[in-house]
């Protein structure tokens, strides 16, 4: 259909390792397990594609860590997908060779998303990284080599026993390569995890660290040519993760494999993150178990605000109708945090560091109490 979703995500979860601070839906090892679990996101495909627009914009192959499913059955995943204007595969740097980046070139990826986090040693044992510094450098030649002009290096920081000069010297390290695009995230440990039993008093510490560190990747990566434009993401001209972009405008986007979410057409749902009954669902021709929710148009209004506004382009007023009150806009504006710019609404340079604080402040109670 000419009007249907125009982004897809394929999940594919298998890592060698589970990272202590991981809370994505993935599997360990498991590779004889590769080629069945390719199988059913196919088969689940064929059930939901009919959702898809004839031309899909994007598609995003996510994990866990979608390199590390075994050559040949991420080669038969990548021919079936539908072609994009953006194809794009998460990797870690220990899996990429050059035999992997020319299988991803030849493809039709168009973009890799590289797992680098750090590029202190002793950071990246912190976080259990199978990689060390020369293995994401090595990465990152061998797409490079393979012909790919679009490169995203994802970092992390707040990482225990991290400052701001290693903070400055991973931002340097990744500069220097010069990806077309950035993603620079603070770190999250889940509560009760084992990530956060070990090193509790120190993410305590980091925590109060979070607003200098933001600080300092912002003004050195803008500084060194690369637009803000998304909280945690930066780019060269024209380089936005369009993917993602979907996410943040509000856009349906259609989710295959565990765990993955979808919202098409006013609904939301999300495939449990059972493998078992994923498997024996499609094995027998059923969408696999998933939980549903309608998505009340002012639910998905608001959803459009909050995620609008991490974006360094005005949210349509338009499309936000009843999520924002009129009463903390006029007090974000005389703050100057917010301001309406061509019928949209955008936070501030100051605004966007404030971030989250400031779009709670504009997000109505109600829809009653929208004034805009």
């Amino acid at each position: 259909m000419s009007d249907g979703v125009r982004h897809l995500y394929v999940h594919l979860p298998f890592c060698a390792h589970r990272c202590g601070y991981c809370d994505f839906v993935t599997l360990v090892g498991r590779r004889e397990g590769h080629g069945a679990y390719v199988d059913a996101l196919l088969a689940e495909l064929e059930l939901e594609g009919r959702a898809l627009a004839d031309s899909v914009e994007t598609v995003f192959v996510g994990g866990g860590t979608p390199t590390f499913t075994t050559p040949a059955e991420l080669a038969r995943l990548l021919a079936a997908l539908p072609s994009a204007q953006e194809v794009t595969v998460e990797a870690n740097p220990e899996t990429v060779t050059s035999e992997l980046a020319a299988l991803l070139r030849s493809a039709g990826v168009t973009r890799v998303s590289l797992g680098a986090q750090s590029f202190q040693p002793e950071l990246l044992a912190v976080l259990e990284r199978q990689a060390g510094p020369d293995a994401v450098r090595g990465a990152f030649y061998h797409l490079r080599d393979a012909g790919f002009d679009n490169i995203s290096l994802d970092l992390i920081y707040g990482i225990p026993g991290q400052s701001a000069a290693h903070l400055d010297l991973d931002l340097a390290e990744a500069i220097a390569l010069g990806p077309e695009h950035l993603s620079c995230y603070e770190l999250e440990a889940k509560p009760g995890t084992r990530f956060t039993f070990a090193h509790g008093g120190e993410l305590v510490r980091q925590a109060e660290a979070m607003e200098g560190y933001f600080e300092l990747v912002v003004e050195r990566l803008v500084r060194a040519g690369y637009r803000w434009y998304e909280t945690a993401n930066f780019c060269r001209p024209g380089r936005q993760a369009r993917h993602n972009l979907g996410y943040w405008l509000g856009e349906d986007y259609l989710g295959v494999g565990i765990g993955a979410v979808s919202t098409v057409g006013g609904l939301r749902w999300r495939n449990r993150p059972s493998l078992g009954g994923y498997l024996a669902a499609l094995a027998e021709g059923r969408p696999p178990p998933r939980e549903e929710e309608p998505l009340e148009p002012e639910v998905a209004s608001r959803e459009r605000l909050m995620l609008g506004l991490r974006l360094d382009e005005p949210v349509p007023l338009s499309r936000v109708e009843g999520a924002v009150d009129g009463a903390a806009l006029a007090r974000m504006e005389r703050l100057g945090l917010a301001e309406r710019r061509g019928g949209g609404l955008v936070l501030t340079p100051r605004g966007r560091f404030l971030g989250g604080g400031v779009t709670a402040e504009l997000m109505a109670e109600s829809p009653a109490k929208s004034t805009i």
